[in-house]
């Protein structure tokens, strides 16, 4: 690279790592010009060991971007290990509320800039479309392009009235996949002007709000580039992003240890492609080490020298990340906390209005006297192993998982607790048997539904813990209203 000032590769990537304590590696990376950190739901044991972390990377990098994912609901990384108290996007959008999405965004943004994290990767903007999608689901506000678009614009201000930078995910737009990009490559078949009134839309309010960064996504869309994945895709990120649609600011990718972007070339290869292709930012994955990051500063130094990577491209995104880092450091040092932020309390929401969130079948008859089982299916990688729902939020519950016999008590009333029932073959029948054997049994779903709601009669729209608390004390609530009939 040329110019005193330039660090090449390191200068444009965001990894993540393994433990609660800086990796020496990492420190010696920071000290010598790497973008940032990314910090997921492992990494952190405690709010004040957070903050200790955090001040690790300022050491070795005042100029470090450090990042998050976020998303104030099912996605958590604060409150990984106990569950969300933050209701969820589905749940925002189902409430319809736009001064109340503002109020927790600006919660989650006073909670991160107290902890001293700079960029939030959220909110997601996907409009949800396909009710089979597997990965993002309740982290859409919804299946209307008009009212994600609403909810995400107010989102990214809410969030970035902190201080705290958004980054409006998964450009152009993950609603309507069938497949997980953690897990390979999912196809988007829609026209451009099919998406320009659809999955575009959230982004196009984002980037009107002031959104400071936007993540791509590692889906294809062919009818828009047959060959690249949007994070590959110079057609997708620089031609509609960066000129049609007018995004001055910083592209992230998502992460290239997922399969829909490094599956069959490897990281080092994505990241060079994705470079050429309009991201500034790299976000590596959760498990990166040194020789990973050897070898993708290598990738990128070759594909330079052959020509193949504009070093121009590599200094622009640099220069992209520099000033977003920059402007970071500005608003921390000039954005005033209000008092209500600075308690050590968690979060805490309308308990009433969260309720009046949840659908339930009119006809819908709830006994006091009730056995919760809870049923475990494998979580999309994104939202990880977090606690969710009732038992998250201190109810006894038979735990059922796959394979596994459901032994369920005469004179009790089951209640079934799940996500997204209706993707799951065992789920189904294990369903139907219930109900079967207990004509009573109520069935809640604590994901998106389908469109029928054939597997749920009751739909809380997000598993956060405060969803959780939330289902309990609406089952509760009828319960006392039958029992008064």
């Amino acid at each position: 690279m040329t110019g005193d000032s330039m660090t090449g590769a390191r200068g444009t990537l965001l990894p993540g790592f393994l433990g609660t304590e800086l990796p020496e590696w990492l420190a010696d990376r920071l000290r010598a010009g790497l973008a940032g950190v990314c910090i997921f739901g492992a990494n952190i044991e405690s709010r004040d060991q957070l903050r200790r972390l955090v001040t690790q990377i300022r050491e070795a990098n005042p100029r470090a971007i450090v990042a998050i994912d976020e998303e104030g609901g099912d996605v958590t990384r604060l409150y990984y290990d106990v569950g969300s108290p933050y209701p969820g996007n589905a749940v925002l959008g189902r409430l319809d509320d736009l001064e109340f999405t503002e109020h927790v965004a600006r919660c989650v943004g006073w909670e991160l800039r107290l902890a001293g994290i700079d960029l939030d990767l959220a909110p997601d903007a996907d409009v949800n479309s396909n009710p089979l999608n597997p990965v993002i689901g309740t982290r859409s506000f919804g299946a209307d392009p008009a009212q994600v678009a609403g909810h995400t614009a107010t989102w990214v201000r809410g969030l970035q009235s902190t201080g705290v930078a958004a980054s409006v995910k998964h450009f152009p737009g993950h609603g309507d996949t069938a497949t997980d990009s953690h897990l390979a490559l999912p196809l988007v078949d829609g026209s451009l002007e099919q998406m320009r009134h659809r999955e575009l839309v959230p982004f196009v309010a984002a980037i009107d709000a002031g959104a400071r960064t936007i993540m791509s996504s590692h889906i294809l869309v062919p009818h828009v580039d047959a060959e690249f994945p949007a994070t590959f895709s110079r057609r997708i990120l620089t031609e509609l992003l960066r000129d049609d649609l007018g995004f001055a600011g910083v592209i992230v990718s998502d992460a290239l240890d997922m399969v829909g972007a490094s599956g069959e070339i490897g990281i080092p290869r994505a990241a060079v492609l994705a470079l050429a292709a309009g991201c500034d930012l790299l976000c590596i994955g959760t498990r990166t080490t040194a020789r990973d990051l050897d070898e993708i500063e290598a990738a990128v130094e070759s594909a330079i020298l052959s020509g193949e990577l504009p070093e121009t491209r590599v200094v622009d995104a640099e220069g992209r990340v520099r000033a977003l880092a920059a402007e970071s450091h500005r608003l921390a040092s000039a954005t005033t906390v209000p008092d209500w932020a600075t308690s050590n309390d968690e979060p805490s929401f309308d308990g009433a209005l969260l309720r009046s969130a949840i659908f339930a079948a009119p006809e819908l008859r709830v006994r006091a006297a009730r056995q919760l089982v809870s049923v475990q299916t494998t979580a999309n990688i994104a939202v990880g192993v977090a606690p969710w729902g009732p038992v998250a939020a201190g109810a006894d519950a038979i735990v059922v998982r796959e394979g596994e016999p459901l032994d369920l008590a005469e004179g009790l009333q089951p209640v079934i607790v799940g996500q997204g029932n209706h993707r799951h073959a065992w789920v189904r029948s294990l369903i139907d048997a219930a109900r079967a054997q207990h004509p009573d049994t109520i069935v809640v779903d604590m994901g998106w539904p389908d469109e029928a709601r054939a597997h749920a009669d009751v739909v809380t729209w997000g598993a956060s813990r405060a969803m959780g608390s939330a289902l309990l004390d609406w089952l509760d609530d009828r319960a006392t209203m039958e029992g008064e009939r």
